[in-house]
């Protein structure tokens, strides 16, 4: 590998043999061994599980470690930054593609599916089935036979409007202590960060509490028909990215009051703040589309 002149990062840092990627495959093995035999009903499995995503997160530790290290000892060059740069951006259209696939799927359900049971020609076959959306009563989306119970379903007051606040919020706070980081004022970065931080985990506990409210006082559950099943998987799914995103953010927070990232090379950074606002606009999509819609 050729150096730069007059420093010395590389012109491509390439790493020497490394164990992790073996060792993070064991882990993923443990992982899909012992989900596949706790669902058939072996109680080893779970243990099997559980001790191979301990495996699988020790690794990633130990890997991101290694490439936080390469970093500060100057290893990486612009070659690696747009590798990096690239990387993220199609990390974040594979994830556009993951949940417009779900918003694709609320859109057919809602426009198609539904109209489509409650047709002439399935009357035959489902008499008296209604053909309504949300499917808020027996015999609604599929469910002739009343296997659904009846249920209420999510307004945006008032829970899901705090929430939508607090994610702009955050967006708000993150996009502040950037330029805070591009001009040096790493003590103003800092606090911005941690309250970015604080910001994502109460939206979690909000969450939380819309959903046991959700089962405890609308009867909505997973089983709730159409509606219920792409309520929990739209809102879950964005739940998990929330957490992703929120440890993401913790993490650059902690390396920042180490002294990591400078005004002009902090990419670690900047993507941890794509996925963040990312995850700002698919709620905003779920908010409109699910909550009001």
């Amino acid at each position: 590998m050729s150096s730069t002149p007059h420093s010395g990062t590389p012109y491509y840092y390439v790493p020497h043999s490394s164990r992790h990627p073996f060792m993070a495959a064991v882990g993923l093995l443990g992982v899909i061994f012992g989900a596949s035999q706790w669902i058939n009903g072996e109680d080893y499995g779970k243990f099997i599980l559980f001790a191979g995503l301990a495996w699988f997160l020790v690794v990633l530790f130990q890997w991101f470690s290694d490439a936080i290290s390469e970093s500060q000892e100057g290893q990486y060059g612009r070659k690696i930054d747009l590798s990096y740069r690239w990387s993220m951006s199609w990390f974040i259209f594979s994830e556009v593609m993951f949940f417009g696939a779900f918003f694709a799927a609320l859109w057919w359900c809602r426009m198609h599916s539904v109209p489509a049971l409650g047709n002439l020609a399935n009357e035959v076959l489902w008499p008296g089935f209604k053909a309504v959306w949300p499917s808020v009563m027996p015999g609604a989306t599929a469910s002739p036979g009343d296997i659904v119970e009846p249920f209420q379903t999510m307004t945006p007051f008032w829970l899901p409007t705090i929430n939508t606040a607090l994610l702009l919020s955050s967006g708000v706070t993150l996009t502040i202590a950037h330029h805070a980081l591009i001009a040096g004022q790493r003590s103003k970065t800092i606090g911005f960060m941690w309250l970015t931080v604080a910001l994502g985990i109460v939206f979690l506990f909000v969450q939380g509490y819309e959903y046991s409210h959700a089962y405890s006082e609308l009867n909505l559950k997973l089983t709730s028909g159409v509606y219920g099943s792409t309520f929990f998987m739209l809102t879950g799914f964005h739940g998990f990215h929330v957490f992703i995103g929120m440890l993401m953010l913790l993490f650059i927070t902690l390396r920042l009051q180490k002294g990591h990232f400078t005004p002009t090379k902090h990419f670690g950074f900047e993507g941890a703040a794509w996925y963040w606002h990312f995850v700002d606009v698919v709620w905003l999509g779920l908010y409109i589309l699910v909550y009001w819609m």
